[in-house]
């Protein structure tokens, strides 16, 4: 508390002393959003100010009133950033299958060879639309708070099989080993496919970030009470600047070369949420040109619900 001294004294802010200042020559209500550092942290607030008048009519003060709307300028921002992405992703592939589409139109489909050519890339360009899309609706699900796993038993050595035939022809493409090494008994409590889809997705990016003739590798050990399962790779691996970053929507460590993969941006994040729903934990370790591995803990029995 400050006693007998001015408020431009002890108040350090300049966007908060110009409110007051406002509101000492205008003598009315005043309302302003400002932002100023706090314990080494930018703050945003809503400040809103009114004068104290006497019964005399005489300014004898005034109240300041300042709400903390840090999180919601944060959610905003993500709002704004997300849009921004998804309309970024959006307009690739749509840019594309309108540009070759016209193309056609205008000549090219009386030549075969162009013909084929220009609608392969249509159908690729389709292809990479559509996953986008299913994939934010699918990240749209999980975010939701009525987003329910199906519990049931987890054989993540049924899984593996399931994964491999999926991917093998993916991996044989590039002449990558793809290996599958499952400890007995590894099953626990979870969502079958759920923790499917979460294999898929990281063996899927494992393939693509790995260079041809390369390995990946998925292991399953059990400890006990919890189960580990790790998607390891021999690929390109990621600088550890941008290793907090990965599991963010729509980041890509390198962005070229994840568009003309075909990858959308979100797998990644879809893992992160499915793995926090079965309660359980995510790491990764990486190191530039030697490869990435992604190790996932998930307990064996759900926990009690309090």
């Amino acid at each position: 508390m400050w006693l007998n001294e001015l408020y431009h004294d002890v108040i350090k802010h300049k966007e908060l002393i110009r409110v007051i200042q406002t509101i000492f020559i205008t003598e009315q209500r005043y309302r302003q959003q400002v932002s100023f550092p706090v314990m080494y942290e930018m703050r945003h607030f809503d400040v809103y100010g009114a004068p104290i008048v006497s019964n005399q009519g005489r300014l004898k003060g005034i109240a300041l009133v300042l709400h903390d709307i840090t999180e919601l300028k944060k959610l905003e921002q993500i709002r704004k950033d997300f849009v921004a992405n998804v309309s970024h992703e959006l307009k690739t592939p749509v840019t594309s299958i309108k540009g070759f589409t016209e193309t056609l139109l205008d000549g090219a489909m009386e030549s075969k060879e162009l013909r084929v050519k220009f609608l392969n890339i249509i159908n690729k360009e389709s292809d990479r639309l559509q996953r986008l899309i299913y994939d934010l609706l699918e990240l749209s699900r999980i975010e939701k708070d009525i987003f329910q796993l199906q519990w049931r038993d987890v054989e993540l050595a049924s899984i593996s099989e399931d994964v491999d035939q999926l991917l093998t022809e993916k991996a044989s493409e590039k002449e990558i080993k793809l290996e599958f090494d499952i400890d007995d008994d590894c099953k626990f409590e979870g969502d079958p496919e759920r923790v499917k889809q979460i294999m898929i997705n990281l063996v899927h990016n494992a393939i693509t970030y790995t260079s041809n003739a390369g390995k990946v590798k998925v292991i399953a050990t059990n400890h006990g009470d919890t189960i580990d399962l790790t998607v390891s790779d021999t690929g390109v691996g990621i600088s550890e600047e941008a290793l907090p970053r990965i599991f963010e929507r729509f980041y890509r460590v390198d962005p070229a070369r994840s568009r003309h993969s075909g990858g959308t941006g979100l797998g990644l994040a879809i893992v992160k949420h499915l793995v926090e729903a079965h309660e359980g934990k995510i790491s990764v370790d990486s190191e530039l040109g030697k490869g990435t591995t992604f190790t996932i803990t998930f307990n064996r029995q759900r926990e009690e619900e309090s």
